[in-house]
């Protein structure tokens, strides 16, 4: 394996060792956010939706937040397949025209342009979703409380610059300044322990769903918060990866699917967008055990135009010039198919000697 590592968690490890890897050993998907970074795993997504778990009849859980909640929306489409390549495509070709005398588009430019870009994509099938027959759709959102239970051009940095604080403190200090709320298909009953954060469960519906998906993709500044969302308490809902960056959870599964199976793009599982630069909590923690991570190697990822995954930085990176950043996203999720093929090659016949310890 060159392009793709795996990482597991001591008890996944164990499962491997004397069962290999089956479809039905897995329980729960997460998807981190990130943004443009989840485009090299929408060939795994295809791949692993579209194909490997195709056959399967037993519930999975799929929990993503910002664009990891996109990601797993789009799995519970009729034609998952097709409907990843569309992500795909309309994703790479984003494109947002900056005011002149602005370094960015407003905020609400984006989130007007990302709203209708939601209508197009889900329009009319949004029942598919909720209706899928085996996958449960969780989406993570952030809610504001306090400085940030609604927008402001002061109120907004300062409330964050609070939070960081707090956060720094510790983990459940976050708390006091922003609430988990998942919005969840069929029951909402969770996969994971809630002790961490204060939580809220949603039902997910037709009346929500849209603003459920905009909410959990808001980044802050860069789109605004949504509010009013059907069923949901009261407050601005941000990006799911505030709370959940990367998914860190307390992952509660079935003794007959135990695998918490998560394509990253990157080996560590941060808790928090606050935490990316506390490196004391990149680790591992026993909350992860039944945990296997597909991520790419670091020298593959050398390997990518501007030797990176793509990411936000890109919008300014190559400012006007669409084509240049539109021809090195697409160079990037062509080179993924490596890790697809690897994955394949792998599952054909588990290996436990080359899968890390996460």
């Amino acid at each position: 394996m060159q392009a793709l590592r795996l990482y597991a968690g001591p008890a996944a490890l164990r499962h491997i060792q004397a069962h290999g890897l089956n479809p039905s050993d897995i329980g729960a998907i997460p998807a981190a956010a990130g943004g443009p970074k989840g485009l090299v795993l929408l060939g795994l997504d295809r791949f692993i939706f579209g194909e490997w778990l195709a056959p399967s009849t037993h519930r999975i859980d799929l929990i993503g937040a910002s664009i990891g909640a996109w990601r797993m929306a789009t799995a519970c489409l009729s034609d998952p397949v097709a409907a990843f390549r569309r992500l795909e495509h309309d994703y790479i070709h984003q494109h947002y025209e900056v005011p002149p005398g602005r370094s960015r588009p407003p905020a609400r430019q984006v989130s007007e342009s990302f709203r209708a870009s939601l209508d197009l994509f889900y329009g009319g099938r949004v029942d598919e979703v909720l209706a899928h027959p085996r996958w449960r759709l969780h989406i993570v959102t952030s809610r504001g409380k306090g400085l940030l239970s609604r927008d402001g051009r002061v109120r907004t940095p300062v409330g964050y610059a609070a939070a960081y604080v707090a956060n720094m403190a510790g983990r459940k200090h976050l708390g006091r300044w922003l609430d988990r709320v998942v919005f969840s298909s069929g029951d909402v009953q969770l996969p994971f322990a809630t002790h961490d954060l204060p939580t809220s469960s949603v039902p997910l519906s037709g009346h929500n769903f849209m603003q459920a998906l905009q909410a959990s993709c808001s980044i802050p500044f860069v789109l605004e918060p949504v509010s009013g969302i059907p069923g949901a308490p009261a407050g601005a809902y941000w990006d799911g990866g505030i709370t959940d960056y990367h998914l860190h959870l307390h992952y509660q599964l079935p003794p007959a699917s135990p695998i918490v199976l998560y394509p990253h793009f990157q080996p560590s599982v941060i808790p928090g967008w606050l935490d990316k630069a506390l490196r004391r909590r990149h680790g591992a923690t026993a909350a992860l055990e039944h945990m296997l991570v597909l991520a790419p190697s670091p020298q593959w990822v050398q390997r990518l135009p501007g030797g990176k995954l793509p990411d936000r930085t890109d919008f300014t990176r190559y400012g006007p010039d669409l084509a240049g950043r539109v021809a090195a996203w697409k160079a990037a999720t062509a080179a993924s198919q490596q890790l697809v093929d690897e994955w394949q090659v792998w599952l054909a016949r588990p290996d436990p000697s080359v899968v890390r310890p996460l």
